[in-house]
């Protein structure tokens, strides 16, 4: 013999049957949209059953800005009665409808640069980027610091954050991918340049600052195999170019003898010289 318990079956959820005499409500429907002119309600849509005796009017919205709304009214009666009655009218966004942008919390809308002078903008309290000063760090930077009662700072940035930090910093314009750093020489990497500066703590292997005042990443955080052409150590060769001969305007090795006459008055090279002058 087998269990006798008492056997339980889900009950089957019915669709609601469209009431005829609600559907059939379509001008009731319509005069019962009174917010607006009697204009901005386009024509009748559909009727849609919402349960037993009770049916939503839907008609097309025609004011201005409200492209793909609907007016939605949904009507009633009671049993074994031919009266129908207005539950509620509602404007209703439709599947093409021209929505806002879904709400977002203040501090999901920032980007960065959207801090400008005197704003302030709060850090909240469970920011998984920061965590309590006095709990260790696992950075050596913040662990070789002598901390005292009352000094330091509240928190520090956590694992989380300076994994974030890094990601953002690396796949930036300051990082290797760049295209100033595509287009420099493969050896003029920041990491060689002498005016590397770098981060101290667990993210010195990687960062550093640029110091360079003629780099266009002067003062900002660059990866290690960033570059530039404003590096340190590139020496740019200028190459030999050989100076053309001029061609010879004079040339005294290859002399002519020409024979003049003499003029009348000259003096013969074996007269004494005259005096200059006259008396």
């Amino acid at each position: 013999m087998g269990n006798n318990g008492r056997v339980t079956r889900p009950a089957s959820a019915r669709a609601a049957r469209l009431d005829q005499v609600c559907a059939a409500a379509v001008e009731l429907a319509r005069e019962a949209i009174t917010e607006v002119d009697p204009s901005d309600v386009g024509d009748h849509i559909h009727a849609v059953a919402e349960g037993d005796r009770l049916v939503t009017h839907y008609f097309e919205c025609r004011l201005a800005g409200y492209r793909g709304w609907r007016w939605a009214v949904t009507v009633t009666r009671v049993p074994r009665s031919r009266n129908v009655t207005i539950c509620e009218t509602v404007l209703l966004p439709g599947p093409d409808a021209l929505l806002a942008p879904g709400w977002l919390p203040w501090q999901e809308r920032l980007k960065p640069g959207d801090l400008g002078p005197g704003d302030l903008l709060p850090t909240p309290p469970e920011d998984e980027r920061l965590q309590p000063g006095y709990v260790l760090s696992d950075d050596p930077a913040v662990e070789e610091t002598a901390w005292e009662l009352g000094l330091g700072r509240a928190r520090v940035m956590s694992r989380e954050g300076r994994s974030e930090a890094a990601q953002r910093w690396y796949e930036g314009d300051h990082g290797p991918a760049a295209p100033i750093s595509a287009a420099a020489p493969a050896a003029a990497r920041c990491g060689t340049c002498g005016f590397y500066l770098p981060l101290a703590g667990s993210l010195r292997p990687a960062f550093g600052a640029c110091g360079n005042f003629f780099a266009p990443d002067d003062g900002r955080v660059v990866s290690v195999d960033h570059g530039c052409g404003a590096h340190s150590e590139i020496l740019v060769e200028t190459p030999e170019t050989p100076v053309e001969e001029m061609p010879t305007v004079y040339d005294d090795s290859a002399v002519e003898a020409v024979s003049v006459s003499r003029a009348h008055g000259s003096v013969e090279a074996s007269e004494p010289a005259e005096p200059y002058g006259h008396p």
